[in-house]
């Protein structure tokens, strides 16, 4: 693998209080508070959580991988937006996200090239990083509108 290959992505945590602590990157703006989800013991409401944050690593690589064939494939579509739903289960006494459920939904100008999208799309979860780096069971179910 040649250096143009390889990239890495630093992130910060600091624990703050109680179950949270922020996360930062010093090449980003914005901070993002964490803490256990409020299902566990201790876990805290109304902030992100390390499961959310997996699911949504995967949600937008999709997107990210999704934008880059669709551009290269020169595929017109009007909007993209996706919903993911992740399931944590207990298996043999251990807490894992045992699947993910990405639903995204794709507005294009007309059904003629929906065999294409199809093929973008499975495309981009196939080459998504992230989902590429787990063991977690991922499911792709698309809509897609006129």
């Amino acid at each position: 693998m040649n250096n143009s290959e390889i990239h890495t992505y630093e992130v910060n945590l600091r624990w703050n209080a109680e179950r949270k602590g922020i996360l930062t990157s010093p090449v980003l703006p914005n901070q993002i508070e964490v803490a256990t989800p409020p299902e566990f013991p201790k876990g805290m409401k109304n902030i992100w959580t390390p499961e959310h944050l997996f699911v949504a690593a995967i949600n937008s690589c999709l997107m990210a991988t999704f934008l880059d064939i669709a551009e290269n494939s020169k595929f017109d579509f009007i909007s993209f937006e996706s919903n993911a739903v992740g399931t944590v289960e207990k298996l043999e006494g251990k807490l894992a996200v045992t699947e993910i459920l990405l639903k995204p939904t794709i507005v294009v100008p007309t059904l003629k090239h929906e065999e294409q999208l199809r093929k973008i799309l499975d495309m981009s979860e196939k080459a998504c990083a992230i989902s590429n780096s787990i063991k977690t069971k991922v499911i792709l179910e698309p809509i897609i509108k006129v």
